[in-house]
């Protein structure tokens, strides 16, 4: 995991990341919230057309290496990661840290 390069979305407008919540009603609080992250860079593409046609203008894809994984879980508070396995379904495993 962390030799690999992952692909996160990022809004233009904000600078904050595509993230999927945990629990019944959505919150802004981080700790509910894992960042997806795909492994290919046209993963992200194809979930953004797929699911988010109306916004897609609106992300840009971002590279992230998994050495600097950590340190962006810890600087947004994230609960851990979900990584995008198939896009267009969508299938989703999430990972919480430690």
């Amino acid at each position: 995991m962390f030799s690999q390069v992952y692909y996160l979305l990022r809004s233009k407008a904000d600078g904050s990341y595509l993230v999927a919540r945990s629990g019944d009603r959505p919150s802004a609080d981080k700790n509910t919230q894992y960042l997806l992250m795909f492994n290919e860079s046209f993963d992200a593409l194809s979930y953004l057309n797929t699911h988010g046609f109306d916004v897609r203008e609106s992300f840009a894809v971002e590279t992230i290496s998994g050495n600097q994984l950590g340190n962006l879980l810890q600087r947004w508070g994230f609960k851990g990661v979900g990584i995008v396995q198939d896009p267009l379904l969508p299938k989703v495993d999430f990972l919480a840290k430690n």
